[in-house]
């Protein structure tokens, strides 16, 4: 008699546990079309940005409604030659000088995720870049928009960090300087 009791409150538990899993579970959104990612940068001519509206990822996060609380990865990766100035010239110094003839993607991967007070994410993880990957950490910025999770941030770096000898032109006149960023709006749904 006395095993009905504890047969039932362990199914009990475990319905519970399951019911709570389905309200607050993982989660995974897809990185939808037409993201926002800008490099800029600086040269002894003028100030420049490459712009690229093509990457691909995805988020593993615990939602609460539209909230996020937790994310366990994320692993965003851009295609480098889709990057673009407008200007011919310049996409092919910077083809040349970010190898991409060798490696095909920027890549960040996610390692840990922590929210802070005002609602702003520090995501730690490895950016790879031009073959090369460095632990970095970014401050992100969570909001939502048309149901759609949107994360943006910046990350400043060095060239040289990545192995990447700034591009010249006009035969080392024009020099590009080794101070750049990206930026990026990211959209999950």
């Amino acid at each position: 008699m006395k095993r009905f009791p504890t047969f039932l409150k362990t199914t009990t538990l475990l319905f519970f546990i399951g019911l709570t899993s389905l309200s607050f579970g993982q989660t995974t959104l897809q990185l939808v079309a037409k993201p926002k990612l800008v490099i800029s940068g600086t040269s002894s001519l003028h100030d420049w940005d490459m712009v690229s509206e093509t990457a691909t990822g995805k988020i593993q996060a615990t939602l609460d409604g539209n909230n996020i609380t937790a994310i366990s990865s994320l692993i965003v990766e851009m295609p480098a030659e889709s990057i673009k100035s407008g200007k011919g010239g310049m996409d092919k110094n910077a083809y040349k000088a970010l190898k991409t003839s060798q490696f095909k993607s920027a890549k960040f991967n996610l390692k840990s995720a922590t929210q802070n007070s005002d609602g702003t994410w520090n995501f730690s993880g490895t950016f790879t870049f031009a073959g090369v990957s460095k632990a970095v950490t970014l401050k992100i910025k969570e909001s939502t928009s048309n149901g759609q999770t949107v994360l943006e941030g910046t990350y400043p770096f060095k060239l040289t960090d990545y192995k990447i000898d700034p591009p010249t032109a006009l035969m080392g006149t024009v020099k590009t300087g080794d101070d750049v960023k990206i930026s990026f709006v990211l959209k999950f749904k």
